[in-house]
């Protein structure tokens, strides 16, 4: 099948092909720099699928742009598809494919390296001594073992990253709609989400983004929380109020910010705009606190989880090809 591959780094361009070349049927995989939108969809004329990343803007236009050239198969080489317009793409009678699971080590590691860093100022006192200044005023952290993590959704991802967390000697509580039996076996109390916002002293989410879920993080769920929180946040942007998480930065409710991802990455994140002035005043603001760690979405970049994400996207495709249901489709027939 002869796929339009869009928003391609060169380490995509690396990990596909690899895969590909081990397929029994190899694709014809087109890789395209641009991010997909309704202007760069004519791109994909000729082609039978797109591939598309989490920042591509599959917003109805653009799947009409894609319709309107003959193609019915988006395979998305990320778990998570808030950006796409289910509602259209069931209307113009798309099949989504995506990846759930690719590995929840590479995430869960990463939010457990956000918590170590912010706590023990790591990012800091690198700098401070590659300065020749060797001073621990303004290092203080604290020790994890006792503290109370407060883990919100407890898939894979919340689930490993609740075990390591245990294993610092942690107390975990957890919410989630759906209880992980795991997670209930390893000791781990569930809660009510307002209950774990007034015990937890950190907070790492782990959730999808849906309407129910759109900025969790609030004004009225951070007056909840203790003074001095740390809120870790590896999963959707969106799950933040940025706005209320900066008045609550400058007040001291939250005492420690990590972010891997950001509302407003799309024009930011994957790219090299270190000689460019960033127009985004909201993020730039957030970078001034010195208790604010981000990192440009890479928690999932590790070369397990890019030779996953690559198997899986390629594999979900040959199964389209051949017919057959994939157990990795959205599930639009279920849209209310």
């Amino acid at each position: 099948m002869k796929i339009a591959v869009f928003s391609t780094k060169p380490y995509d361009e690396r990990f596909l092909t690899a895969a590909n070349a081990k397929l029994e049927s190899p694709h014809a995989l087109h890789f395209l720099e641009a991010r997909l939108n309704a202007d760069a969809a004519p791109l994909a004329a000729g082609h039978k699928a797109v591939c598309a990343f989490v920042n591509d803007q599959l917003n109805r236009p653009t799947l009409e742009a894609l319709a309107a050239g003959g193609i019915k198969l988006i395979a998305l080489r990320c778990a998570g598809f808030n950006q796409v317009d289910l509602h259209a793409a069931r209307e113009l009678g798309f099949t989504i494919l995506r990846v759930p699971a690719y590995s929840p080590y590479s995430v869960a590691e990463h939010t457990v390296g956000l918590i170590l860093a912010l706590n023990r100022r790591l990012h800091r006192a690198y700098n401070r001594v590659r300065e020749g200044n060797f001073a621990l005023d303004g290092l203080l952290g604290f020790d994890l073992h006792g503290s109370t993590v407060g883990i919100v959704g407890t898939g894979k991802i919340g689930a490993v990253t609740a075990g390591i967390m245990q294993g610092f000697g942690c107390k975990v509580l957890a919410f989630d709609v759906h209880q992980n039996p795991e997670c209930v076996q390893r000791g781990m109390a569930y809660v009510p989400l307002d209950e774990l916002f007034k015990q937890s002293d950190i907070i790492s989410l782990h959730c999808p983004l849906t309407p129910q879920t759109q900025h969790l993080i609030n004004a009225r769920s951070l007056a909840m929380m203790k003074k001095g929180v740390m809120v870790i946040n590896t999963s959707r942007g969106g799950l933040l109020d940025t706005h209320a998480v900066i008045h609550a930065l400058k007040s001291g409710k939250i005492g420690y910010l990590g972010l891997d991802v950001y509302e407003q990455e799309a024009d930011l994140f994957f790219e090299d705009l270190s000689n460019t002035i960033i127009q985004d005043d909201v993020f730039q603001r957030l970078q001034t606190f010195p208790n604010v760690l981000i990192t440009g979405h890479q928690a999932f970049f590790t070369t397990q989880a890019l030779e996953n994400i690559a198997r899986t996207t390629l594999e979900n495709i040959s199964c389209y090809e051949r017919g057959e249901a994939s157990p990795n489709a959205v599930p639009l027939d279920k849209l209310r």
